[in-house]
């Protein structure tokens, strides 16, 4: 094997890590809203994800048979409303259930893990035990080869802009917008943004909403890279926690830096070793640094 093609393996290898980082950034950032602002552990983010990736599967398959010629053009749409159901149903749980156990975590967790195995029931029964896929447009399969060797796909490309996409527009958001000042203020001082007339129950709602509309976002990049089953979301939520925990509650800063080291710690230690390996090897050096700085990389300072 020669020099050049170690190279071109090894760019590769990394590629697939900012694939990997890319899902991973866009199931944290919702959870470091939701968490950093509300105090939430939301057990069922993993199932929000799900949702958006069933809606991929289901746009596609209601395109294909009602609307064929428009499969090319179908996939931006069905992003948007994989964001619209996630965000609903969000909306939703928070009115019927979190709002009733704020400042009560452990309650919180209990009450989403229902939440996630009641999700993962429904998807049983109404879609299918099976795991799917919905059909890609031709524009979102092959590959880009810059040189001779060096084959980089383009749903990962893909990927990677809309997370991009997606992070400005919730930093753009958070410090741009009437909904991002109330939410600052919420996370700095509760009682004084009670005290200036902010509807924190409100804010906290559409938070909330918002988190769970990114994480469908994350499903639908998610069907890009990997099929979907009812426990697909189940298997990424352990990971988004370690990314938020690692990044520094409320730290959006700190989410994306966690994502990105996770992520290529993890892609390029299976280049070496089992995926099993390269997951203990992630998690062993994350508990060593969170030893060192029990709270997190960049830790934002709040009063409640």
């Amino acid at each position: 094997m020669t020099l050049s093609d170690m190279l071109n393996i090894g760019l590769m290898q990394g590629f697939a890590g900012l694939s990997l980082f890319a899902v991973l950034l866009l199931m944290g950032l919702g959870l470091a809203i939701i968490f950093g602002q509300m105090g939430v552990i939301n057990m069922a983010h993993g199932e929000f994800m799900t949702i958006g990736a069933y809606s991929i599967y289901l746009a596609a398959r209601v395109t294909e048979g009602l609307a064929p010629g428009f499969m090319p053009y179908y996939f931006p749409i069905a992003i948007g409303l994989a964001f619209v159901f996630a965000f609903i149903t969000g909306w939703i749980v928070e009115w019927v259930l979190i709002r009733h156990l704020y400042k009560r975590p452990l309650d919180t967790l209990l009450a989403t893990w229902g939440v996630s195995l009641g999700l993962q029931q429904i998807f049983r029964t109404f879609i299918g035990p099976k795991e799917v896929s919905p059909t890609l447009p031709e524009w979102l399969m092959g590959s880009w080869t810059p040189h001779e060797g060096l084959d980089i796909p383009i749903n990962g490309l893909f990927v990677l802009a809309l997370t991009a996409l997606v992070t400005g527009g919730v930093l753009v958001a958070l410090h741009k917008s009437r909904w991002g000042l109330r939410v600052r203020a919420t996370v700095a001082n509760r009682t004084m943004a009670n005290a200036t007339g902010i509807d924190t129950k409100k804010t906290d709602r559409l938070t909330f909403a918002i988190g769970c509309g990114i994480a469908g976002v994350a499903g639908a990049a998610f069907t890009t890279i990997g099929s979907t089953g009812p426990t697909s979301g189940s298997l990424y939520i352990v990971d988004a926690f370690l990314v938020v925990t690692f990044g520094g509650a409320a730290s959006l800063f700190g989410t994306v830096v966690s994502a990105f080291g996770i992520a290529q710690t993890q892609s390029v230690s299976e280049f070496f070793m089992t995926g099993s390996m390269a997951k203990v090897l992630t998690l062993s050096l994350i508990v060593f640094i969170l030893m060192l700085r029990p709270q997190g990389l960049f830790a934002v300072k709040v009063r409640r």
